[in-house]
């Protein structure tokens, strides 16, 4: 017995991009994806260590989370180009994890969220990320930013703190009542390194050379030499974590505490959503820089696999990176294979210079971030708010509040609740009802009343007719002056849409008309409410003679439907004279 196509069991979609780039693939197209991969694993030292830093690990995991993630995103991914590797909007979520759960309860929640992901993808969810407004990503990019550059203060002046609280309204008391810790020394060398970075596109125009060498590793090159040769009093990653590992780390799975486990199935979602729509974006950018077209089903199956894997190994959270990949697009990748070079060339680090790293001053690391904050953020998104509707900028600015004061994925949730609120709003309002004159019926005598009154009403219905806008249907039973219609013709060429909560309300309408004596013709409907309409049997009941084709066939309909009028009494005598 053969197998039809809607019995067969579902597939899952599993066919990465690397697949269809290598037939074909030659010496011309791996020299520029290996100046790429090289080009983008250099720039991506500085970030790795600093991103981990800023979310409460070390800077071994930072860099081992872009070695082993980075290259299963670019070999399973469903984008030719994409970079991953851990990024900073991650900082705030993986931050307070670590503050309230430490950091074997990260990894764990790391790799549910890989699950999450990989399930996503199988499911192909991937699309559906897309439907998250445009000022709810915005309000929470924002808001991301602002955070990441706050935790970034401490670590930018040298305050010491012994512990900085994740929520905002702890996190600047305790900045406020430590400012007189400051260390000027690293104060000078943070302030030193942010001028150099935001400068480095022109020096690197004036001096040829540097246009090869990426801002942040040039200035931790700088800043670790200057360190090491002046021994600054700073603090460094010598200092604090006694520098990185020259080897591979150990693997093997985090220790797992069933009391935690389901604490932890909010901050792995958050961890998985956040994560999902960063590498769909990063891809979308992507695709418009090289004319290509991502599978957003098996990159989510990427990400979570590479999320999956990254915890063996000490590694964290990780996405695709925007500004990685558009550095990886720039300098000539074009396959995953630079990707994967990419990860390669991080791995021959940790493997040869790793003992160099313990020079590296923790307040160039906290002054690439704090660059990284500035440039994530969309900031003339809030210049030009005035342009768009009140609901819009009430999405993102209190998506944005939420964000900072409390929570992302408090502020995600409300921000679509929201969204989904004014959408509902919209389209009811946008859902009417108005009156056709039906002036062909005039000329039928059988539709009239003796007076010259139509027997029948005829209203078009416009929009959808959904659970937020059923009350527009209540019009049709308000008392009419004169004669009640004998027969209501809806005409519903307009109506795009009917979910079941209308249907429920559109058949309460019939049925009360019916009760006083008026039959209801439904007339011109569309694909989706007339295929509603059949498949609840709603057509059985009205009559399936009244679902018709046109208003003109509704009127035909009307004739067959009503009575004919009844005739004026004759008006009685005078009477006679006595």
């Amino acid at each position: 017995m053969k197998t039809t196509p809607h019995s067969a069991t579902p597939h899952i979609p599993f066919h990465p991009k690397l697949l269809d780039t290598l037939p074909g693939y030659g010496r011309a197209q791996f020299g520029q994806d290996f100046s790429a991969g090289l080009t983008v694993g250099v720039l991506a030292l500085p970030l790795a260590m600093a991103f981990a830093i800023a979310s409460g690990m070390s800077p071994s995991a930072g860099i081992w989370t872009a070695i082993v993630a980075g290259l299963l995103i670019s070999a399973l991914g469903g984008s030719r180009v994409q970079i991953g590797g851990p990024t900073g909007a991650f900082i705030p979520i993986l931050y307070g994890i670590v503050a309230e759960y430490g950091v074997q309860n990260l990894l764990v929640a790391t790799l549910l969220a890989g699950a999450m992901l990989v399930a996503m993808g199988a499911f192909r969810l991937g699309t559906l990320i897309r439907f998250i407004p445009k000022p709810v990503v915005i309000g929470f990019t924002n808001g991301i930013a602002v955070v990441i550059f706050m935790a970034q203060i401490k670590d930018f002046l040298g305050l010491q703190i012994a512990h900085l609280p994740g929520e905002f309204f702890g996190k600047a008391k305790a900045l406020v009542a430590h400012l007189d810790t400051l260390q000027p020394a690293t104060l000078a060398l943070s302030v030193a390194s942010l001028l150099v970075l935001l400068s480095w596109n022109r020096l690197a125009r004036r001096y040829k050379p540097l246009a090869r060498l990426p801002g942040p590793l040039g200035v931790l090159v700088l800043a670790t030499l200057a360190n090491a040769l002046l021994n600054l009093p700073v603090d460094t990653i010598g200092s604090r974590f006694g520098g990185i590992p020259q080897g591979l780390p150990p693997i093997g799975l985090p220790e797992v505490s069933l009391e935690t486990l389901g604490k932890l199935i909010s901050p792995a979602l958050t961890i998985a959503l956040l994560g999902a729509i960063e590498s769909l974006l990063s891809a979308r950018v992507a695709d418009a820089a090289i004319d290509d077209r991502h599978d957003p089903n098996q990159e989510l199956i990427a990400q979570g696999i590479a999320n999956l894997v990254a915890p063996l190994f000490g590694g964290f959270a990780a996405t695709g990176a925007i500004a990685r990949t558009a550095t990886n697009i720039r300098t000539g990748g074009r396959t995953p294979v630079a990707g994967i070079v990419h990860a390669l060339v991080l791995l021959a680090i940790v493997l040869v210079l790793a003992p160099f790293a313990r020079h590296i001053p923790l307040a160039t690391l906290s002054a690439i971030v704090v660059v990284v904050s500035i440039n994530m953020g969309e900031w003339h998104e809030f210049q030009t708010l005035i342009r768009y509707s009140p609901a819009y900028r009430t999405i993102l600015i209190t998506t944005f509040a939420m964000t900072v004061l409390f929570d992302l994925t408090l502020a995600v949730e409300l921000g679509m609740v929201l969204a989904s609120l004014f959408f509902i709003y919209r389209m009811s309002d946008l859902t009417r009802i108005e009156a056709l004159p039906l002036l062909e019926a005039r000329m039928i005598p059988q539709l009239c009343h003796p007076d010259g009154q139509l027997r029948l009403e005829a209203h078009s219905l416009y929009g959808s007719l959904f659970f937020g806008a059923i009350h527009k249907l209540e019009a049709l039973l308000a008392p009419r002056a004169g004669h009640a219609p004998e027969v209501l013709i809806l005409e519903m060429q307009h109506l795009v849409n009917l979910d079941t909560t209308g249907l429920e309300a559109l058949e309460g309408i019939c049925h009360s008309l019916h009760k006083r004596g008026c039959a209801v013709i439904l007339c011109n409907l569309n694909h989706q409410p007339a295929s509603l309409i059949h498949r609840a049997g709603f057509d059985e009941v009205l009559g399936i003679n009244n679902l018709c084709a046109d208003i003109y066939s509704a009127l035909a309909r009307a004739k067959e439907i009503l009575p004919p009028p009844l005739s004026p009494s004759p008006p009685e005598p005078p009477p006679r004279p006595r």
